[in-house]
């Protein structure tokens, strides 16, 4: 599974290049994820632009990557396609996570 990553400020962007997040690839999403947060910024943002299918174990995959980030840091989730929302909002994943239509929409200042 191939992430990329980058920090500004305060915030360590995570890019998923693969268009799916299941079962064959959970355990390496999880071991890339730790590899790449690991000693990052206080807020990651995950972005999903190019995933357009997770099942149960991807979604588990990235809860876990949630929990690896400790209490101090915080995972949001940008670019999620139609299905995947689906599945994160069907599983009241959606209150667990802060979902943002892109990264631009996660990326800007907070409205007053």
């Amino acid at each position: 599974m191939a992430l990329t990553s980058k920090i500004t400020d305060t915030t360590q962007i995570i890019t998923v290049h693969s268009d799916r997040i299941d079962a064959a690839m959970a355990i390496q999403f999880k071991e890339d994820m730790r590899n790449e947060a690991e000693g990052g910024a206080p807020r990651v943002v995950l972005d999903l632009t190019g995933v357009e299918f997770i099942d149960s174990s991807g979604l588990g995959a990235i809860v876990a990557s949630m929990k690896q980030l400790g209490s101090d840091r915080r995972l949001d989730l940008a670019g999620l396609h139609p299905f995947v929302e689906k599945v994160f909002r069907l599983t009241r994943m959606d209150t667990v996570f802060n979902l943002y239509p892109t990264l631009d929409d996660a990326l800007a200042p907070p409205a007053e």
